[in-house]
């Protein structure tokens, strides 16, 4: 059984081309374009893997879902990874060994994200 995807991103083309990438990788994928859908989506579709982005809504709701997605019992064990042009649009840029209280996630990635390095931090993520 092929594992799921969820990506919660508010960039519609973003998400076309990573379903592309995902699916023509043997992924099956899944999306919701904001945090609150997003959530939802994670309740019921049990993914194994996120992809979030940051600013959707506001320039932090990617940070918001992070943090709720590990306070619920049912997804907080699910690999984030983060995707954002935060770096680009602001300078500030995250390190994973620095901020991991402030960002619980397992790997943050800049947009735009090349389509063999997303296959290869996926695959990681999920131990294949």
């Amino acid at each position: 059984m092929p594992k799921k995807i969820l990506i919660i991103d508010d960039d519609i083309d973003l998400v076309e081309a990573m379903r592309i990438t995902l699916e023509g990788a043997g992924f099956d994928v899944v999306d919701a374009q904001d945090g609150v859908s997003g959530l939802e989506r994670a309740q019921k579709e049990q993914p194994d893997l996120i992809l979030l982005d940051v600013m959707m809504g506001t320039q932090d709701e990617g940070f918001h879902v992070a943090y709720q997605i590990r306070q619920n019992d049912r997804l907080r064990t699910i690999p984030i990874v983060m995707l954002t042009a935060v770096g680009q649009e602001t300078g500030f840029h995250f390190d994973k060994d620095k901020d991991e209280d402030f960002l619980p996630v397992e790997v943050f990635l800049e947009k735009p994200v090349a389509p063999d390095r997303l296959i290869e931090v996926v695959k990681a993520q999920l131990g294949m």
